[in-house]
């Protein structure tokens, strides 16, 4: 498991994090996060307390709890106990205190619109219009971003026919269909493009988006078509759909002379002006 160690500022306080590339995950240091949150000078006692206050709430949440090595003052690696996002939002939401209320509201803010969402899905596409557009990204980008996002749920709604669970197997399926058509695995595209958490659509280029929609289209009518039965069956499915992509990859890169996958992220592209078509 590859980690990288990062301090993390929040005000004028440091909390500690790692960054483990084999989950794609951020750790943070709990005792760090009750200390700036909470303001106590003795947060190893607070952290302490809190678990058997969560303990009381019905929360299994420290049970799930692990360690990892974290240099403290001296310069030394000592194991300390840390949370995921997840895991960590939901420590914020048992600590009182007014540092932590903005990101209990945040919380409280996000749910509400996900019930909003269930009640009305056509909310989710408004929202995603109105972030990409706060993001600084243009029109013409959004539109294959949003007709991405229906081509990749054509295909999650053809493998869940086909008996592909969701989680991991949709994951290698993914995989599959992105080594197939750029080259390289998921991870290694990712890392080309310097990206973590990030979301790998959202830092391609239009060219990109376009060939990985070729892909997973492809992959969902072959799919339809030959009707494989569970995960090994559609594995080689969107083998075969990536690779009809990939032909048009190469096709594309001989004829221009440039490559099509390319190392920039998000920032790059929202600082390249859309193009306006020339009237014949």
């Amino acid at each position: 498991m590859e980690q990288k160690n990062v301090i993390k500022l929040f005000e004028d306080k440091k909390i500690r994090t790692i960054w483990d590339e084999e989950q794609e995950k951020w750790y943070f240091s709990i005792v760090d996060t009750c200390e700036v949150l909470a303001g106590t000078d003795r947060p190893r006692k607070y952290w302490s307390d809190l678990k058997k206050k969560l303990l009381e709430e019905g929360s299994q949440l420290s049970e799930k709890i692990g360690q990892l090595k974290m240099p403290s003052a001296d310069g030394k690696f000592y194991k300390t106990d840390v949370a995921d996002t997840e895991q960590l939002l939901r420590i914020i939401q048992s600590i009182p205190s007014p540092k932590a209320e903005p990101f209990k509201c945040w919380l409280a803010m996000v749910g509400s619109e996900r019930i909003d969402e269930i009640a009305d899905p056509e909310l989710t596409i408004d929202r995603a219009l109105e972030g990409y557009l706060k993001l600084g990204y243009s029109r013409k980008w959004i539109n294959q971003r949003l007709q991405a996002i229906q081509v990749r749920k054509e295909l999650t709604d053809e493998w869940a026919d086909r008996g592909v669970r969701k989680g991991q197997e949709y994951a290698i399926l993914t995989d599959e269909i992105t080594r197939a058509w750029s080259g390289m695995t998921t991870r290694q595209y990712k890392g080309l493009k310097g990206l973590k958490k990030e979301n790998l659509r959202d830092n391609m280029s239009t060219m990109e988006l376009v060939l990985n929609m070729l892909a997973e289209a492809t992959t969902t009518e072959l799919s339809k078509v030959k009707q494989p039965e569970g995960f090994e069956e559609s594995r080689k499915v969107a083998q075969e759909g990536g690779s009809v992509a990939g032909s048009a990859r190469e096709d594309i890169e001989s004829r221009t002379g440039r490559p099509v996958v390319a190392g920039d992220s998000a920032a790059e592209l929202r600082g390249i002006p859309e193009r306006t078509e020339e009237k014949e």
